[in-house]
């Protein structure tokens, strides 16, 4: 996050923090509009891996994001204990299928720290906006647009 991005937001932040995987990350909780237990997605053909297919909420047509293998740790096994977190981007709602949630964050957006530069050559695109820690633990806020399947790994 640029230093510009922080002084644009205000001085405190909430932040939802959650499992994947057995790490712990987060999302500004603006972007989130619901948390539902698990539902099994009926699967689409030719989908990237890590989504899981769509489910129906309220009418709506929901793609569901299987986050621990969009982000390089194989899919998750699913059960009732996990969850799907409603995320809105301002051009799409999407699902992402979580281990769990944790808790709700408030902290000062200068407490958010930048990640460190990855090479292109190592990573296609950085998952991760910024890192903060809260009572020890080492927190990933999670970019949401880059976890989100692209236009042509839809088409794919």
């Amino acid at each position: 996050m640029s230093e510009q991005d922080k002084t644009t937001l205000s001085t405190g932040i909430e932040l939802l923090t959650f499992q994947v995987g057995g790490q712990e990350y987060a999302l500004d909780i603006m972007s989130v509009r619901e948390i539902r237990g698990w539902t099994k997605a009926t699967p689409l053909p030719h989908a990237p891996s890590f989504v899981r297919g769509v489910i129906n909420l309220r009418g709506t047509v929901l793609t569901i994001v299987d986050l621990a293998d969009r982000l390089g740790m194989g899919a998750a096994q699913t059960s009732e204990r996990n969850v799907i977190i409603v995320v809105h981007t301002g051009k799409e709602t999407v699902g992402l299928l979580v281990d769990a949630v944790s808790d709700i964050l408030a902290i000062n957006t200068t407490d958010l720290q930048d990640p460190p530069d990855m090479s292109a050559a190592e990573c296609e695109e950085s998952f991760v906006s910024a890192l903060t820690i809260s009572e020890g633990r080492m927190i990933r806020v999670l970019a949401i647009a880059a976890a989100l399947p692209t236009e042509s790994e839809e088409a794919a």
